[in-house]
């Protein structure tokens, strides 16, 4: 089976709690959408100013924060990894 077999049927049946449906996003974008394996920190660009913040477990807003591929938003293994791509820690 191929490694993107499941991802791909993921997608096709508009699972994984993205809400999303195979005309919405590409396979790429999809598994974007998806926290790897030690991934938890969340990359999201401000609605209002544009901005990329990140936000790691425990702060306030990050239960809310849905990452939407299709925006730009993405996942990250470490604070590092979200600074060295131009993302800045949430305040809160």
């Amino acid at each position: 089976m191929s490694p993107l077999a499941l991802p791909i049927a993921l997608l096709l049946a508009g699972a994984a709690g993205t809400g999303y449906y195979a005309t919405d996003l590409s396979a790429a974008s999809f598994m974007a959408a998806l926290p790897s394996s030690g991934c938890n920190i969340k990359g999201n660009i401000s609605i209002n100013t544009g901005e990329h913040i990140y936000h790691v477990p425990g702060q306030e807003h990050y239960s809310e924060t849905n990452i939407r591929p299709e925006f730009g938003e993405r996942w990250f293994c470490s604070e590092t990894e979200a600074r060295n791509a131009g993302w800045r820690r949430s305040r809160r």
